[in-house]
């Protein structure tokens, strides 16, 4: 079987076994064909001041307050949050106005704060793009992205929303909390995965196949499976994901970027409780990656729909979490080949019995994007898991035994 070193290395050729190299062959064969019948990648255009946030850490680093240098924003979130603790209500107003898309991410300072901060660097973006969107400059295709991303930003403004992080560079990263989450019990991250942007975060149409709608869904399923447990979740679409099922989506160069996003915002959590991930597709091969050197306050994690996650066994991602797996009868995925060639393919299959992963119903999911559905068995299994009631959960039909050893 293959082991996973490092991230891209290319494995072994097995030469010495020509029926392993023909089925290794034939598997990439698969791999190329799905990806020339579903487009090979999605042109990301222009969008945005793709520089803002590099500007603003910029002007960070070369910064002072009341005469001292501001902290290293890639410094431990503790150093980070004893730092914002000795400011008055003055100066951290003048850091959220003056670096706002620097506060807004910096795992370790406050909650409130991220907030406040990400409202402001939102409201100029906002601005930005309505500046785009009437420039004749522009042609009308650029336009009218412009104007899609204006909308998107003035929704992620509305009164009570909880914006965590928030990059307008690119195709635009976002985070949001539902919840309390500097007093939350159990806190659940949402990790999903291709064609993951601030224009795809939320959907009106099919709302519970986006990000927002998804960790919105999941939410709720928690207050109804507990409601006596303080619960918050976190829709995470704060890394940047492969753009349709091209090469990016068959590696796993943009899943170790992420896992090191998704460790340091479990690291920069304000307290102590108990952390699951729910990583669906792509978002489950971060999960994977991330899953070696996560923080112990990780308890679960969860993959749905998931292409691999970048391991044989279970047992080779390291953690002392526990691993579950589901997958819907209808999902595409179980059709694309469970294994890793020459950087190619995550590995294998998390709900195969050799994985050791305990594998949940999936019941009432249909196809890929449907796990977080309200109604659903799948959701249902995962609000179970977020709350700390995985004893209860349903097991899928050939591994009923996967909540056994759970009080």
């Amino acid at each position: 079987m293959t082991s996973f070193p490092e991230l891209g290395a290319p494995s072994p050729l097995p030469w010495t076994n020509s029926a392993t190299v023909w089925r290794a062959l034939l598997a990439l064969a698969v791999v190329f064909v799905m990806l020339a019948t579903t487009g090979w990648t999605a042109i990301r255009s222009h969008r945005g001041e793709p520089d803002a946030r590099a500007a603003s850490l910029n002007a960070w680093l070369h910064g002072s307050l009341a005469g001292h240098r501001l902290p290293d924003p890639n410094g431990p979130p503790s150093t980070l949050a004893r730092f914002f603790a000795g400011l008055a209500g003055g100066q951290l107003s003048y850091l959220v106005n003056r670096y706002p898309l620097v506060v807004g991410n910096l795992n370790g300072a406050p909650v409130p704060l991220r907030y406040r901060a990400n409202r402001v660097a939102l409201d100029r973006a906002r601005a930005v793009e309505e500046k785009r969107a009437h420039d004749q400059r522009l042609t009308p295709l650029g336009r009218g992205e412009a104007n899609r991303r204006m909308h998107r930003f003035t929704s992620l403004m509305r009164d009570g929303r909880q914006i965590l992080a928030f990059n307008p560079g690119g195709a635009g990263r976002v985070a949001e909390v539902f919840g309390d989450l500097p007093h939350a019990d159990r806190v659940s991250v949402v990790v999903p995965g291709v064609d993951t942007s601030a224009l795809t975060y939320e959907k009106t149409a099919r709302p519970y196949t986006a990000t927002a709608g998804m960790a919105t869904a999941l939410h709720d399923a928690e207050r109804r499976a507990r409601p006596a447990v303080s619960t918050a979740v976190i829709a995470w679409a704060d890394y940047t994901s492969p753009s349709g099922l091209g090469m990016d989506a068959a590696t796993g160069k943009l899943a170790a970027e992420g896992a090191l996003r998704l460790r340091a915002l479990v690291r920069g959590l304000p307290n102590d409780s108990r952390v699951a991930l729910f990583c669906h597709s792509y978002g489950s091969v971060v999960c994977g990656v991330a899953a070696r050197d996560l923080s112990a306050k990780v308890s679960d994690i969860a993959v749905a729909g998931s292409p691999g996650m970048r391991a044989d066994r279970a047992s080779d991602l390291r953690t002392g979490a526990r691993i579950w797996a589901m997958r819907d009868r209808d999902d595409w995925i179980r059709d694309i080949p469970h294994m890793e060639w020459g950087g190619l393919g995550h590995g294998a299959d998390p709900v195969s019995a050799g994985f050791g992963a305990r594998v949940l119903s999936a019941d009432g999911a249909v196809g890929h994007p449907g796990y977080f559905r309200p109604g659903t068995v799948s959701l249902e299994n995962f609000a179970k898991i977020g709350v700390g009631a995985a004893a209860s959960v349903q097991c899928a039909a050939d591994d009923g035994s996967c909540a056994a050893d759970l009080s």
